[in-house]
C-alpha cells in the first residue's frame, strides 16, 4: 500500500490527480496540506473524490518553514510517506519577482526540508518546460543548465526551484515539466485564465467577423497539454519503480505551430481563420518591424492599452511560442502507450464551450435575444415617479429586469405592479440614498435576490431654482442637493462598483443637467451638484476603463415632472416629456455613449468657452427678466414672484433661444 503527502492539491492539476491516485486500489492514504483559511475549499472538492475517506488535511503553508506543517503533525508522519507530490507554486508569468521567488524557490526549500524530516521515500517535483528559457533547438529530459537566457520571474524561479530539488541529496527525487496546460480534454474544465486562455476574448470579439482569407506571420511554435494527460501521466510515473532522479516532459511529442492553436480555438468559436502564412525573411521582417515600433513614443503605452482592454497582460506578445523543441521520447517509453496526448482540435470545441460558459471575463456582457437591455438587471434611482418611472416601463418592455429605488415603497409598488401588468419584471428597493447603511443594505438584497447588476441609473435628484440673494441662511439648500444629486449618487456608485468590475461589465447613467454646459442663474446649489458628479464620473470613466466598467452623462434638459411643478414660469416653457427624456437613458443603456445633450445645451457650451463674458452679460439679462418663484421666496419673506405666470417679450425669446434650457 502506497501513501502520499500531497500540496497544492486544490489547484488544477492537484485536484486531478488526487482524483486518479485515489482511484487506485494500491492507496493508503494522502494528506494533503492545506492553509487554515482554505480548509472549506478542500472540503467541497473532497466531495467530488472517489475514496475522500483516505484524505486527511494537514494544515501548512509553504512560505514558512517546514512549509508551515506543525512539529507534532511533522511528527507524526515521520516514516510514513512514501511520495511528496509538490505542485503548489505560482504558474503565472506576470509576476513579479519577489512574488514569484517566495512562491517558487522558498516553497520549494521549505517543501524539501519537510520532505526531509519526515523521511519521505520520494520527492515529486513539479517544474516547467520554463526551465528551458530562450534556448534554440531540441531540449531533452536530461538537459538543464545550458547557458539559456531566463527572460522573467516566472522562468527564473522555476529553474532555480528544480535546481534545489536536483542538487540536494537526501531525497530521492522525480521532475516533471509540463508544457501549457490547459483544461481537461473531457469536460473542459479549466480554474483560470491563463496560457492560450488570454487570447480567446480577442476570438470571440472576431467571431461576429465575416470569414474573410487571411494572412500573418510566421508565429512560432507552441507546445499545449491537457491537465487530463498531466494528471495520467504524472500517476503512471509516480508509481512506476526504478524512475528516481530523472526528469520527464509532460508535452505534446510534436510541436504545434501558433497559428495552428489559433486556428483550432477560432474554429470552435465560429471565428474567421489565418489561412495564408507569410513565412521566412518576410515573415521575420514584419516581426521585427513591429518589435522596433516599441521604440517610438507612445506606441508601447498604446499596445499595452488595447492589450489590457481584452484582458491580455502585455508580456505574454513576447512569449507566444517557444524558442525550444522538448523531447518526450524517454517520458513517453515509460509511458509505453498506456497514456497518449490527445490532438488539440479533437478538443479545443470543448475547451472553448467551457471557458464561454464559465471563465469568460466579458461574458456578462453578453444580452438577450430579444435585443441589448434584454435580461439585464437595471437600478434606476427615482424610479417612482418622472423620467424613472418612465425609464423603468421601457426597460421592462425590452426585456430588461429594473430594480426600482425610491424613498417610497408603496409609490415603486405601483410601478412594478404597471410593469408586471404588461407582462415585464421589476422588483422594488426603498433606500434613503443619503445614507450609507441603507444604500449598503439594498445593494446586499440585490446582488442576493438577482446575482448580478448590469447598469445603474443615477435619476434620483433634487431641484432648487433660488437666487443667491435668497439663499445667504440657506446654507441647507446647498447641502440637500449635494447629499441626493452628488453624494447620493456616488453613494450607490460605490456600492456597485466592486461587482461591477469583479464582473468585468457595467454601465453607469449619470442624469445630469442641461445647466451644467453653461450659466444658469438662480440653480447654483443644483448645477453645481450635477457638476460635481459629471467631473467624478469623467475621474471614474478613466480608472474604470480597464474594469470594463463604463459612464454615460446625459445633460438633460427641461423635463415636465413632479420636480418643476412649484415653478410655475416653468407652465410657459417648451419641456420633454418623461417619456421623451425616458427614451434618452435608454438610448444611453443601450449605446453606452460619454454624453448625450441637446443642440441647445451644446450650442450653450460652446458660446461661454468663445465668449465667457459676452455669455455671462446674456446670462445675466435673462436672470433680470425670469423672477424668482413664490416658493423660492421662503418663509417670512416678501412674496416676490407675482407675474411668474406671464412671460414678457424678452423673456420669450429667451426661452425660445434656449429651448429646455432652466432659468
Amino acid at each position: 500500500m502506497t501513501t502520499y503527502l500531497v500540496t497544492g492539491a486544490t489547484g488544477l492539476i492537484g485536484r486531478h490527480l488526487v482524483e486518479l491516485i485515489l482511484a487506485d486500489e494500491d492507496t493508503e492514504r494522502v494528506w494533503v496540506t492545506v492553509r487554515a483559511s482554505s480548509q472549506h475549499k478542500l472540503t467541497e472538492i473532497a466531495k467530488d473524490w472517489p475514496n475522500a475517506e483516505n484524505v486527511s488535511p494537514v494544515v501548512g503553508d509553504i512560505s514558512q518553514e517546514l512549509a508551515g506543517v506543525a512539529a507534532d503533525d511533522v511528527e507524526q508522519l515521520r516514516g510514513k510517506v512514501d511520495n511528496v507530490v509538490h505542485l503548489a507554486a505560482l504558474y503565472d508569468i506576470t509576476a513579479d519577482d519577489e512574488t514569484s521567488i517566495r512562491a517558487n524557490v522558498d516553497g520549494t526549500a521549505n517543501v524539501i526540508a519537510l520532505s526531509r524530516a519526515i523521511e519521505a521515500g520520494c520527492l515529486h517535483h513539479v517544474s516547467s518546460v520554463a526551465v528551458a528559457g530562450d534556448f534554440e533547438g531540441t531540449f531533452t529530459e536530461d538537459m538543464f543548465d545550458e547557458g539559456q537566457r531566463l527572460p522573467t520571474a516566472y522562468h527564473r524561479t522555476k529553474f532555480e526551484s528544480e535546481r534545489l530539488v536536483r542538487e540536494q541529496t537526501d531525497v530521492p527525487w522525480r521532475v516533471y515539466r509540463p508544457a501549457i496546460v490547459v483544461g481537461n480534454s473531457q469536460t473542459g474544465e479549466m480554474d483560470k485564465i491563463d496560457g492560450p486562455y488570454y487570447l480567446f476574448p480577442i476570438i470571440a470579439r472576431l467571431s461576429s467577423l465575416p470569414s474573410v482569407p487571411t494572412m500573418a506571420p510566421d508565429l512560432g511554435e507552441t507546445n499545449i497539454v491537457p491537465v487530463d494527460y498531466v494528471a495520467a501521466a504524472m500517476r503512471l510515473l509516480i508509481t512506476k519503480p526504478g524512475l528516481d532522479n530523472r526528469v520527464f516532459h509532460l508535452v505534446n511529442p510534436e510541436p504545434q505551430p501558433t497559428i495552428g492553436v489559433f486556428n483550432a480555438f477560432a474554429r470552435a468559436a465560429g471565428a474567421p481563420t489565418i489561412t495564408a502564412e507569410i513565412s521566412g525573411g518576410v515573415g521575420k521582417s514584419m516581426l521585427q518591424l513591429v518589435k522596433l515600433t516599441e521604440h517610438i513614443p507612445g506606441v508601447t503605452i498604446a499596445r499595452d492599452a488595447v492589450m489590457e482592454r481584452v484582458g491580455m497582460p502585455p508580456v505574454l506578445l513576447d512569449h507566444l511560442g517557444f524558442p525550444s523543441v522538448f523531447s518526450s521520447a524517454a517520458t513517453r517509453k515509460e509511458l509505453a502507450g498506456h497514456v497518449e496526448v490527445p490532438r488539440l482540435q479533437d478538443y479545443a470545441t470543448t475547451l472553448w464551450a467551457y471557458w464561454a460558459e464559465n471563465l469568460d471575463p466579458f461574458r456578462a456582457r453578453k444580452h438577450g435575444p430579444k435585443g441589448q437591455l434584454d435580461g439585464r438587471t437595471i437600478v434606476i434611482t427615482g424610479a417612482s415617479s418622472g423620467i424613472g418611472r418612465a425609464t423603468a416601463l421601457k426597460v421592462a418592455s425590452e426585456g430588461g429586469v429594473p430594480l426600482l429605488v425610491a424613498r417610497r415603497e408603496h409609490e415603486l409598488a405601483e410601478v412594478r405592479d404597471e410593469i408586471v401588468a404588461q407582462g415585464g419584471k421589476a422588483s422594488v428597493y426603498p433606500c434613503d440614498l443619503t445614507d450609507d447603511e441603507s444604500v449598503r443594505k439594498t445593494v446586499e438584497r440585490m446582488l442576493a435576490d438577482h446575482g448580478h447588476v448590469d447598469m445603474l441609473v443615477n435619476n434620483a435628484g433634487r431641484s432648487i431654482r433660488r437666487s443667491i440673494r435668497l439663499s445667504y441662511d440657506r446654507f441647507h439648500d446647498y447641502e440637500r442637493a449635494m447629499a441626493i444629486n452628488y453624494f447620493g449618487a456616488v453613494r450607490m456608485i460605490l456600492a456597485l462598483l466592486p461587482h461591477m468590475s469583479e464582473r468585468k461589465f457595467g454601465h453607469i447613467v449619470n442624469v445630469s443637467s442641461i445647466g451644467v454646459q453653461g450659466i444658469a442663474p438662480r440653480f447654483s446649489a443644483y448645477v453645481a451638484s450635477k457638476a460635481a458628479l459629471d467631473y467624478f464620473t469623467k475621474i471614474a470613466a478613466v480608472e474604470m476603463h480597464g474594469d470594463g466598467v463604463s459612464f454615460s452623462t446625459i445633460h438633460m434638459p427641461l423635463v415636465r415632472t413632479p420636480m418643476i411643478r412649484p415653478t410655475k414660469i416653468y407652465d410657459a416653457f417648451p419641456t420633454k416629456s418623461p417619456d421623451q427624456a425616458a427614451s434618452m437613458v435608454v438610448h444611453a443603456l443601450k449605446n453606452r455613449p460619454k454624453h448625450i445633450g441637446t443642440p441647445a445645451g451644446q450650442l450653450i457650451n460652446t458660446a461661454y468657452k468663445f465668449s465667457p463674458g459676452l455669455s455671462d452679460a446674456v446670462a445675466y439679462q435673462a436672470y433680470r427678466v425670469f423672477p424668482d418663484s413664490v416658493a423660492a421666496g421662503g418663509d417670512n419673506r416678501l412674496k416676490i414672484g407675482r407675474g411668474e405666470k406671464h412671460l414678457g417679450k424678452a423673456a420669450n425669446a429667451i426661452v425660445k433661444l434656449t429651448r429646455g434650457f432652466h432659468w
